[in-house]
């Protein structure tokens, strides 16, 4: 079998984002070295990992794929480990990322680069409310009427969170906050571990017409610590039930915000036609909580809530320019999550015929495992499961040194400037 492959070009990568075709950039470096340098719109996969998560993430055989590393080596075998799981389209970025620095392509620094680089564009131009930790801390020392509502996964919260705070992530914020804060007065802060759920959150339920005020908390537990204030651990606080009309109502006010932001509608034979499509990559979101999707879900349909989708293209939709379709069962998290991924520049529909869709809609068949897995070198294997290749967050813990802490905010400030200069992100803010 041949191990040649062909190269793409920095400019021939910027095109295909440009025209919007899909593209999988890989790169196939631990996720520590990724979070050093990457392109915008790369996804980390690493070596070691390209067997086992490639179909997944990647469902369609000839996507075109073109994988890259710093000089390390993997690029080649990753790109032959693609062929052998039957990718046909597989390609190197020519001379790798320092091709791509040496064409004056931007780098990027973290993860879930797309994601937190749009949150910004999304306060810089709807100048999203916010409040200070100093601020918040007053307000909860005064026994204000407030609520606090942490966007985070429910495991980051139990992790730390602001005293008194509520576990609500991020999809189920414009669902859920009526029956949290009834008293059109209640302040409403909304907060995560730095910036991008705390801004997206906020803005979500601006978007979605809340009456009460609404603020972020500025810079989440990163702010909060960075000013000394105490943290609580171990909460368990969760959000409870939605009345019929609360619900009633979130569901028409999150309608009006997709119809705003150009969300498209299918059915449950347009899910099947898709399917059926071979030119186009299709993924099938349930962006409800894990518990509700454990308990029932549309065939074919993975579990991504809302509020990590948004915050992890780059990880659930590799494909750039692939098609996302979304479900859900009550008509907010859906179009809410979706209005959002329309404004970073996804083709992405709701599911509106949920009810009827089971009939039409068949789960993806499962591709039979190949026999072996793909041949690296003893070093190549070495790096590939070294221990602690894992990017260590500087928002994780609080454990953190105070300058990472203030670096990592100080870079989330400078993205706006550095998408300008990549160009290539598509984002529209409504």
């Amino acid at each position: 079998m041949s191990t040649s492959f062909p190269t793409k070009t920095f400019q021939g990568v910027r095109q295909s984002l440009l025209a919007r075709q899909e593209i999988a950039l890989l790169d196939v470096r631990e996720e520590d070295a990724f979070a050093q340098a990457h392109p915008l719109f790369a996804a980390n996969l690493p070596l070691a990992r390209v067997a086992p998560d490639a179909w997944r993430r990647i469902p369609r055989l000839d996507t075109e794929i073109v994988v890259y590393d710093d000089g390390e080596g993997l690029a080649a075998t990753a790109a032959q480990a693609l062929r052998q799981l039957g990718y046909s389209q597989v390609s190197l970025l020519a001379e790798g990322l320092q091709g791509w620095r040496d064409a004056g392509g931007e780098i990027f620094i973290d993860v879930n680069v797309p994601s937190k680089a749009f949150g910004e564009l999304v306060e810089s131009q709807r100048h999203t409310p916010s409040l200070s930790a100093q601020e918040v801390q007053a307000l909860l020392d005064q026994k204000a009427d407030v609520v606090v509502l942490d966007a985070r996964r429910f495991d980051e919260y139990q992790t730390m969170n602001i005293p008194g705070s509520v576990s609500v992530p991020g999809a189920e914020l414009a669902l859920r906050a009526r029956s949290l804060a009834p008293d059109p007065a209640t302040r409403i802060i909304v907060n995560c571990a730095g910036r991008t759920r705390s801004i997206i959150g906020t803005q979500s339920l601006v978007n979605a017409g809340i009456p009460n005020p609404v603020a972020a908390l500025r810079n989440g537990t990163i702010g909060w610590t960075l000013e000394g204030q105490a943290l609580e651990r171990g909460a368990s606080r969760r959000f409870g039930e939605v009345s019929p009309g609360q619900r009633a109502q979130a569901a028409i006010s999150a309608r009006a915000v997709a119809d705003r932001a150009g969300v498209r509608r299918a059915a449950g034979s347009d899910v099947a036609h898709f399917l059926g499509e071979a030119e186009r990559t299709t993924y099938l979101l349930d962006v409800r909580t894990p518990e509700e999707f454990s308990v029932a879900h549309l065939p074919g349909f993975r579990s991504a809530p809302g509020g990590q989708l948004v915050q992890e293209t780059d990880v659930t939709a590799p494909v750039r320019g692939a098609r996302i379709v979304l479900s859900d069962d009550d008509g907010v998290r859906a179009n809410m999550s979706a209005s959002w991924l329309a404004q970073m520049g996804w083709d992405v529909w709701v599911l509106d015929d949920v009810a009827g869709a089971e009939g039409p809609m068949h789960a993806v068949e499962e591709r039979p495992w190949i026999a072996g897995e793909p041949t690296l070198t003893s070093e190549q294997s070495a790096l590939a499961s070294m221990p602690g290749r894992r990017y260590r967050r500087p928002y994780e813990g609080t454990d953190n040194p105070r300058e990472a802490m203030q670096a990592y905010l100080d870079w989330e400030y400078g993205l706006v400037a550095q998408l300008g200069r990549d160009g290539t992100h598509g984002f529209k803010v409504i």
